[in-house]
Parts: C-alpha cells; structure tokens; sequence
C-alpha cells in the first residue's frame, strides 16, 4: 500500500481511524457504485421512479433533502426562534424608551417652538432644528448600541460551537472545523440606523404637531419654562 495523502477526517467515518483505497487498484472490484449527477433541470420524482424501476437494491439521495434536515434540527430551529424573539423583544424595549423619553421633554419642545415661531422661525425650519437636536444623542446611542454587539459576539464566540449546533440531529456526518461566530456588519448597522431614523421621525412629529396649534397655546402669561 502506497500513501499518497494523510486526512484527519472523513465523511465516510466520522470517528476512529480509517483507510481510503482507490477500488481500481483491487482484483475483482465490482467497479463504481455510486453516480453523482448535478443540474439545474433535475426532477427528483422521474429520478427516483428510474431507479426503482432498474433494482431494489438501489436508491436516490438529493442534496436538498440532505441539506433540510441538517438545517431542521430542533436543536437549531430552537435557538433560531430564541435569537429571533430576543432581538424583536430587545428591538420593541429600545424603540419604546427612545419615544418615551422624547414624549416626556414634548411640552419643552412646544414651549420652544413657539417662543422662536414669535420670532419669525417658520414651520419647516421648526422641524430641521428639532431633528438636529436629536441627531448627536441618536448618533452617540447607535454607536454605542454597536460597539456593544460587536463586543458581545467576540465575547461569546469561543464558547458556542456552531459545529455542533448546526449538525445536532446528523448521525455519520463529520462536523467541519473552523466555524466561528462573527459579528455581521449589517446586523449592526441596520438597527442602528432604525434607531437613528426613529429618533428623527418622532423629532419631525413633534414639531409638526406643534405647528398645527398657535404659538398662544403653548404661551401662557407667567409661564417660566
């Protein structure tokens, strides 16, 4: 026996030691066993209604069967819900406390619209200034609310193996090394923005509530704020 390769693994063996030989070197091989065929105009049912038809010994494996049931574990199905509600709970948390905070400076922001509206501040003006107002704390909070994601994950990753987390339910399949966890850059940057976006569109309501009323609605005689 001539060794013309050494693999640490094999999908054939998923544990102990193993030996690949090329059948074609061995007296009486049998020959091949195995057809692959790959396309994009394969129809499964014709495929397997052939093979029966030629033997009961043989059968039809699709690659897309194979792949849905790695990917329907309930082991992974679970954690993907768990990562789903975590970030729509945390997502509806954050937006809450963003319009509740500026609701609760609304009558501030009124008082001042109105006082610079009697000095000659246009409606539209009224807007730019209130969404310019928000925009550094949005700004800093999206930053922060990434940089903390980004910590998060690289923190995490050496203790979740995603080997065995995608490949739960698969008996005889060897896992792959080297997946790690890695922090998206649009996982990131999208709910950044969002919060960013929101921020600036309550900022445009408020402002545009507060122009439908008069300015001697928000003033009143003896009024300090």
């Amino acid at each position: 026996v001539r060794i013309t390769a050494v693999r640490p693994r094999t999908p054939a063996v998923p544990e102990g030691e193993f030996l690949l030989v090329d059948a074609a070197g061995l007296k009486g091989s049998r020959g091949p066993t195995t057809l692959l065929a790959s396309g994009a105009g394969l129809d499964a049912k014709a495929l397997r209604a052939a093979v029966r038809g030629a033997g009961s010994n043989l059968s039809v494996t699709l690659r897309a069967d194979e792949r849905a049931a790695l990917s329907g574990s309930p082991l992974q199905a679970g954690a993907e819900r768990i990562y789903v509600w975590a970030v729509l709970a945390g997502a509806g948390y954050a937006s809450l406390a963003l319009v509740l905070s500026l609701l609760r400076s609304a009558p501030e922001r009124a008082a001042l619209l109105a006082r610079l509206r009697t000095l000659g501040l246009t409606t539209r003006q009224g807007r730019y200034l209130l969404g310019l107002e928000t925009l550094p704390l949005a700004l800093l909070a999206a930053g922060g609310g990434m940089a903390v994601g980004w910590a998060t994950v690289g923190l995490l990753a050496p203790g979740i193996d995603l080997d065995r987390l995608a490949l739960a339910g698969a008996s005889g399949v060897t896992a792959p090394q080297g997946a790690a966890l890695r922090a998206d850059p649009w996982s990131l940057a999208l709910p950044a923005a969002g919060a960013v976006l929101l921020a600036g569109a309550v900022a445009v309501a408020q402002a545009w509530w507060a122009g439908r009323r008069t300015p001697i609605t928000h003033l009143r005689a003896g009024d300090m704020r």
